[in-house]
């Protein structure tokens, strides 16, 4: 079964461990610009957001690639990245429509999510569970049960609102 990086924003406290340990596992370096996951702030909120490859089914970067050295890996389904055939051209980082295909200016290569062979560190390293790698299929219930237990504390609260004291 494919699986993949499910992000609940509203357990995000904005460490940026992820992004981390990201950079250190693809790149040797703690660098947040090398990291494949990105923590999108915004301050006065207090929220932040993991953004990453949603290793879409039917993946815009995939399909633009002129030259296909993008590919789905059998084995753990993330949308990967063959280097030996990229040329560099960014098209792929044009039309994702997540912000999450990006390009290294130094090494001078895009470079995505690829779930770190299927053991992605990002969610092993989220004290606040804020990311699950969790089966594809799992990922509408957990939504549609979410959905549910708000509008029911909402109701909740507006009944007792409602209430003479």
């Amino acid at each position: 079964m494919k699986k993949v990086l499910m992000i609940d924003y509203e357990k995000c406290t904005g460490c940026r461990l992820c992004e981390l340990v990201c950079s250190v596992m693809h790149d040797g370096v703690s660098n947040p610009a090398r990291s494949r996951i990105k923590i999108m702030k915004w301050e006065s909120e207090g929220l932040y957001v993991p953004v990453s490859c949603q290793q879409c089914d039917d993946a815009p970067c995939m399909n633009v690639c002129p030259v296909k050295a993008i590919f789905r890996d059998e084995d753990t389904g993330a949308v990967m990245i063959d280097y030996n055939l990229c040329i560099g051209c960014r098209s792929c980082v044009a039309v994702c429509p997540f912000g999450a295909m990006n390009y290294n200016v130094i090494d001078r290569k895009v470079f995505k999510c690829d779930l770190c062979g299927g053991d992605p560190q990002c969610a092993k390293f989220c004290e606040v569970h804020a990311i699950s790698y969790v089966d594809a299929d799992r990922i509408s219930t957990y939504k549609k049960k979410t959905a549910a237990e708000r509008l029911y504390t909402a109701q909740k609260e507006a009944l007792t609102l409602q209430s003479p004291a």
